[in-house]
C-alpha cells in the first residue's frame, strides 16, 4: 500500500510539471547593422554581446526577432550556445534582405514543421502587399518540447513602417493562416507591429477573440516605457509596438518591456518584450 501511494504521488507530482510548464518567450527589434549606429556608439558590434547576454540571463526559451540579417543572426548564436534560429531573407526567400526569424533553445524543443510567407497578397515569394514600402515577411514553426511532447505554433512577423492597409491586411493574413495551420492548437504570435496597442492593426488581431494579448492576461506588468525608444532612455510614453499574443492554452504571468541599459547606452532602438507563461 505504501509504494502504491508513493508511486501515484510521483506520478501526480510529473503530472504537474508537465501541465504547470514555464515558457519564457519574448518579442525583440534587434535593430539592423546599421554603419551609421556606430558614428554614435550603438554599432552592431558595440550591441549584439550585450544583448546576448540579456536574452541568456532572462532565460528566453522561444522569441521572435526582427531587423536581423544573416550576418547578425549567426553573430548571436556564435555567442548563445544552445540557441538555434529558423528564418529565410525577405528579399530574395534565401540570405538576402530582413529575417523574421525566430530562435528557439534546441536542448529544450525540436521542430515538427516550419515555413514562411510574405504579408502580400502573393505569399509564396518576395514581393511587397498592397501600399507597403518593403517586402515584409512572416516566419512560422510547430514546436514540440522534447521532454514533454506538448506541441505549439509560433508566428513571428515585422510589419511595414508606412502602409497603413498593408498593416491591416498583414494583421488579417496571419490570423488566416493560424486558422488554416494551426486551427484551434497552441498558438503563439510576435511581432513587431509599427503600431501602438491603439491602432486598427493591432484591434484587427484581436477581433476574433482567439488570440489575446499577454499585457492584458498579466496580473503582474513592468511596461513603463515605449517598447520602441530610438536609443534614448529618457523618451516618455507607454506605446506597445511590439506585441505577443497567444490564444487560451497559456495561462500569462508576467509581462514586461525590459528596459536594461550598458553604460548609458541601449542594446537597441527597442526594448524586448517579455512574457512569461505556464501551459495549462
Amino acid at each position: 500500500m505504501k509504494k502504491l501511494l508513493l508511486t501515484t504521488l510521483a506520478c501526480l507530482i510529473l503530472s504537474g510539471v508537465a501541465f504547470s510548464q514555464q515558457l519564457n518567450i519574448a518579442t525583440y527589434n534587434l535593430r539592423n547593422d546599421n554603419k551609421e549606429d556606430s558614428l554614435n556608439g550603438n554599432g552592431w558590434g558595440h550591441r549584439y554581446p550585450v544583448i546576448a547576454q540579456l536574452i541568456q540571463f532572462q532565460d528566453l526559451d522561444i522569441f521572435g526577432t526582427q531587423e536581423c540579417k544573416y550576418n547578425m543572426l549567426n553573430d548571436l548564436t556564435s555567442v548563445m550556445p544552445g540557441y538555434k534560429w529558423i528564418g529565410i531573407g525577405r528579399d530574395d526567400a534565401v540570405r538576402k534582405g530582413e529575417y523574421s526569424a525566430i530562435f528557439y533553445k534546441e536542448t529544450r524543443f525540436k521542430i515538427v514543421k516550419q515555413g514562411n510567407f510574405w504579408l502580400s497578397t502573393i505569399t509564396d515569394r518576395p514581393n511587397k502587399g498592397w501600399d507597403a514600402a518593403l517586402p515584409r515577411i512572416c516566419t512560422w514553426a510547430q514546436f514540440q518540447d522534447i521532454k514533454t511532447g506538448f506541441k505549439f505554433y509560433f508566428f513571428n512577423i515585422h510589419m511595414d513602417h508606412i502602409g497603413v492597409l498593408a498593416r491591416k491586411n498583414s494583421a488579417t493574413l496571419v490570423l488566416s493562416k493560424i486558422k488554416e495551420m494551426a486551427g484551434d492548437q497552441p498558438t503563439i504570435f510576435t511581432g513587431d507591429f509599427n503600431v501602438d496597442q491603439h491602432n486598427e492593426s493591432y484591434a484587427e488581431v484581436l477581433s476574433t477573440g482567439v488570440l489575446k494579448d499577454c499585457f492584458d492576461l498579466a496580473p503582474i506588468k513592468f511596461a513603463n516605457s515605449n517598447s520602441f525608444n530610438a536609443f534614448k532612455v529618457d523618451g516618455p510614453g507607454d506605446a506597445r509596438i511590439d506585441h505577443i499574443f497567444v490564444t487560451k492554452q497559456f495561462d500569462v504571468k508576467r509581462y514586461a518591456i525590459l528596459t536594461n541599459t550598458y553604460h548609458g547606452k541601449l542594446p537597441s532602438d527597442h526594448y524586448p518584450v517579455v512574457a512569461i507563461m505556464n501551459v495549462k
